[in-house]
């Protein structure tokens, strides 16, 4: 059976979470879904195991795969890399660390059949952030969402767990799509040709804490994505509205971390 599913994994030091993605995955694709899927982890020379980790799931019959970057690291070049080297169709992309449910992944791929792009939602009824998660992420992703608001439609265009047909992708003008953006599912979403006429489909989950290894959030991933949002500004609306669009969206932001902050204390 020809493959028709690909799953992207970046994954930087993150052996540890290699084997639990990998069976949780294919387990909830089931024997005919695995029959289709192949699971690609794109790693930045990590040199922790990780490659042997992968070839072991290999003897033991699974169809994942790892391609070692040296010569450039980062998350969104990552996606993009496993992107364009992915046997299927329908591509989706999620973390390594596990806080992307594994067993979510037959719904998106579900949902991609009849959507040219479908987010994993983390705001949508009945679904929320685990408890656990560090106050200072859930101000720094409501923040950033209210941010990227005028951007898209979408309900959480910050999610990393998301898949798209890659007809779209490879009809998009080479170059356009930046690689060394924070937020690689918000860069397409602006930037891809997308049909006006279909929505975006939106599968909610709800997201968990990190179990193995070690977030890459940083301040200096903070400053990519503010360099993001203003390159995406000046894309969509044109650099003459730059400033008005980043002086109102940057007060709902404050007004909204202050809104936060009041709601859990």
């Amino acid at each position: 059976m020809s493959i028709e599913n690909s799953v992207i994994v970046p994954a930087y030091h993150e052996k540890l979470n290699i084997k639990p993605l990998t069976t949780r995955l294919f387990a909830a694709l089931g024997n005919e879904g695995s029959k289709k899927t192949e699971l690609i982890f794109v790693d930045d020379n990590s040199q922790d195991g990780s490659v042997e980790e992968v070839e072991a799931l290999q003897k033991q019959g699974y169809q994942v795969r790892i391609i070692v970057r040296t010569d450039e690291r980062g998350l969104s070049s990552a996606v993009l890399k496993g992107f364009y080297e992915a046997k299927g169709e329908y591509l989706i992309c999620m973390d390594a660390d596990l806080q992307h449910p594994p067993e979510s992944v037959p719904q998106l791929f579900d949902s991609l059949r009849t959507h040219p792009f479908v987010l994993g939602t983390r705001y949508a009824p009945g679904v929320g952030i685990d408890k656990d998660w560090p106050l200072y992420r859930r101000v720094i992703s409501s923040g950033a969402r209210m941010l990227a608001k005028p951007l898209t439609t979408a309900s959480d265009p910050m999610s990393g767990f998301f898949g798209l047909q890659k007809k779209y992708l490879l009809q998009s003008q080479t170059g356009d799509i930046n690689a060394q953006g924070f937020k690689i599912a918000l860069d397409l979403l602006v930037k891809l040709p997308l049909p006006t006429n279909q929505p975006i489909g939106e599968v909610p989950f709800s997201f968990g804490v990190r179990v193995e290894g070690e977030s890459k959030l940083s301040g200096k991933v903070i400053v990519q994505y503010i360099q993001q949002l203003r390159e995406l500004y000046i894309y969509k609306f044109g650099a003459n509205n730059l400033v008005l669009f980043l002086f109102f969206w940057t007060i709902l932001f404050f007004y909204a971390l202050y809104k936060l902050y009041t709601s859990l204390f």
